[in-house]
């Protein structure tokens, strides 16, 4: 590293990590590289606090008030006032929705105070990167309630394991066999579907062959676009992810046989296309649940796949133009091991061009948010302080628009109305905070270090107040960038 250390200690905190808590550049200091490599551990991310649901209860809640509201409606449909006199607290469909709803908001607001109060912060960012790379969104109610778990389960747990382990571990999850529509596709020639034709009750209205997983999987999670993959390489991997599915609230039976409850994931032989498949010129065999699994184990080590995540990764850390010698090296390393995670966090924190002096990232709503926290050493109490907020600034909670996920590219986050938002929320927020944290000037020496600037430094100085002080430091393009 040719810039100082204290420079190079400030860079470890707001770039690799979340931005900077009272004293936390200091102690990044004596070895800034070593601050974060320290952070890599095998055992994974941290999970946020609290006792909360997994993906299974969740889905199995979620199809009980389902059965629910549809009894209701049965129940309501003699009379418009049938049900006009029972306590709304009382209404099984209200309390099963308000219980979810509730569920989800207390996952994600503990998801943003471990962001906040953690002293691992690049070990934080590195899971949060690899959840956007996997993207599942709340978009709808079946995955609304999921998200949080897909993240606690199939992503925290693996960020520093293998890049196969994690495509696996999220491909086979139950929230993205339901975001992508996988649960109910069904094969052409499966069992299932002959006896639909031949008009068995329950079975004339199977949805067919459903390629949405199969196709983000190769063109978003592994391979990328224009690697070379095909539309038949898409049809024939969906035909052999057929079969992959979720037990069914009904189905407690066979899930028992099975060893499975409601909710989790089961492999449907009956839903599965049968014979070899031919991908990206490999065949693969006939293997149920296997074949998928082999057709994985290849993608996840696919040249394209290394280039592909090089090429992400040095987005998100360091420049929405990614310096090619960053990606190049990103690349050799996933190549040479194989995708193991750790090596490739070690890899990209030892690499100059990621700490490049140069502030090229633009804070997306989240971050924004989170380092304003960890700026005076807080965490949010409640949800309404920050889902509003962030909804308003055009990044809902756990609902990103597709499953590109959240974009990085500065242009999508720094237009003039959201820019707007930004100061009025930090004006709102130093208002809030202030009286309880230290002086302004301590405050920016503390969330930049070496990257406060002279004119900033000049503008807090010369605050009427110290709430206005507060308010110049989050809106300086210091630390508004990374």
């Amino acid at each position: 590293m040719s810039i100082d250390r204290d420079l190079s200690a400030s860079i470890a905190v707001t770039r690799f990590g979340l931005g900077a808590r009272p004293g936390e550049i200091a102690a990044a200091r004596t070895d800034p590289a070593g601050y974060l490599k320290a952070q890599i551990a095998p055992t994974g991310a941290d999970q946020p606090e609290g006792q909360f649901e997994s993906a299974a209860q969740r889905i199995a809640d979620l199809r009980q008030f389902q059965t629910l509201r549809r009894q209701a409606r049965r129940d309501a449909a003699p009379s418009a006032n049938a049900t006009a006199d029972v306590d709304a607290k009382y209404d099984p469909v209200k309390v099963a929705q308000k219980m979810i709803r509730e569920d989800t908001g207390a996952e994600f607001l503990a998801r943003m105070r471990l962001a906040s109060a953690t002293d691992a912060s690049f070990r934080e960012r590195w899971a949060l990167f690899w959840f956007n790379h996997f993207t599942v969104s709340a978009v709808k109610l079946q995955t609304a309630v999921v998200v949080g778990p897909f993240e606690r389960e199939a992503i925290r747990p693996l960020v520093f394991d293998r890049f196969e382990a994690l495509l696996v571990a999220s491909s086979m999850h139950p929230a993205m066999l339901l975001y992508l529509d996988q649960a109910q596709s069904v094969g052409p020639n499966s069992t299932v579907a002959g006896l639909g034709r031949m008009g068995v009750p329950g079975l004339k209205q199977l949805s067919g062959l459903n390629e949405n997983l199969a196709r983000e999987i190769m063109e978003l999670h592994t391979l990328g676009v224009g690697s070379g993959y095909t539309q038949a390489d898409v049809t024939e991997f969906a035909r052999a992810l057929t079969g992959w599915s979720i037990v069914g609230l009904n189905e407690r039976r066979y899930a028992a046989g099975a060893g499975r409850q409601p909710g989790e994931f089961l492999f449907r032989p009956a839903f599965h296309e049968p014979g070899a498949r031919t991908i990206l010129g490999r065949t693969y065999a006939e293997a149920g649940v296997e074949q998928a699994h082999a057709v994985l184990k290849d993608l996840a080590r696919h040249p394209a796949t290394a280039r592909h995540v090089a090429v992400k990764l040095a987005r998100h850390f360091v420049a929405d133009d990614p310096p090619p010698a960053l990606v190049a090296r990103l690349e050799r390393n996933f190549n040479e091991t194989g995708g193991r995670l750790d090596l490739l966090a070690q890899t990209l924190v030892d690499s100059p061009e990621a700490w490049s002096p140069d502030q090229r990232k633009f804070k997306q709503p989240y971050e924004f948010l989170v380092s304003g926290y960890r700026a005076v050493g807080l965490a949010p109490e409640q949800l309404n302080h920050i889902a509003p907020v962030l909804a308003a600034m055009g990044q809902k909670p756990f609902s990103a628009p597709s499953p590109k996920g959240w974009d990085e590219a500065a242009a999508d986050w720094a237009a003039p109305d959201a820019i707007i938002k930004r100061m009025s929320w930090s004006e709102a927020f130093a208002q809030a905070t202030t009286p309880v944290v230290g002086q302004p000037m301590e405050l920016a020496q503390g969330a930049l270090g070496a990257r406060l600037s002279p004119a900033v430094a000049t503008a807090i100085a010369r605050a009427e107040s110290r709430p206005e002080a507060f308010s110049i430091l989050l809106m300086s393009p210091e630390f508004q960038r990374r």
